[in-house]
């Protein structure tokens, strides 16, 4: 048994968090009207606006929480740590500057910890939605953090 890897499984019914900023709003509304019949077959969760507009004008529930720059990408990220969201379906902005630029390094960062799917762009977004894998569970190794942890503590 390896105990430096963990297997982590993602079920047939993905945990997904739906976030746009503001200048990709309606192209993620767009995107979700597309997909819809897809993504009403999986959990749905969002940053406060996104998640709102989604389920006002797509008609599928998405999950609230706060709106990014007043902590939902924190929240989101959390729940990557609690294995509530596994994959991340995030319109960002590449010409606008954000105020809370750090807080989404920081779910990207939590994101990439966990090995969990991330799209940044709707190509990206196609691709995983439309795999194959989507309807099916998936496991993956990542890092027995805990295992790290306690070596480094014990080297100190």
């Amino acid at each position: 048994m390896n105990i430096d890897r963990l297997t982590m499984t993602i079920g047939k019914q993905k945990k997904i968090a739906l976030i746009a900023h503001d200048g990709k709003k309606q192209e993620m509304l767009d995107w979700c009207e597309e997909n819809k019949d897809i993504l009403k077959k999986h959990k749905l969760c969002g940053t406060g606006t996104t998640a709102r507009m989604i389920t006002d004008r797509v008609g599928i529930p998405v999950k609230g929480y706060n709106s990014g720059p007043l902590g939902g990408d924190q929240q989101i990220g959390a729940k990557i740590v609690e294995g509530q969201v596994n994959m991340i379906i995030f319109f960002s902005d590449p010409l606008a500057a954000q105020p809370h630029d750090p807080d989404v390094k920081a779910l990207l960062r939590i994101a990439q910890v966990y090995d969990i799917p991330i799209a940044n762009n709707k190509a990206t977004a196609d691709f995983l939605l439309h795999s194959s894998l989507m309807d099916e569970e998936y496991s993956h190794q990542v890092e027995n953090f805990s295992n790290t942890v306690k070596q480094r503590a014990e080297s100190l």
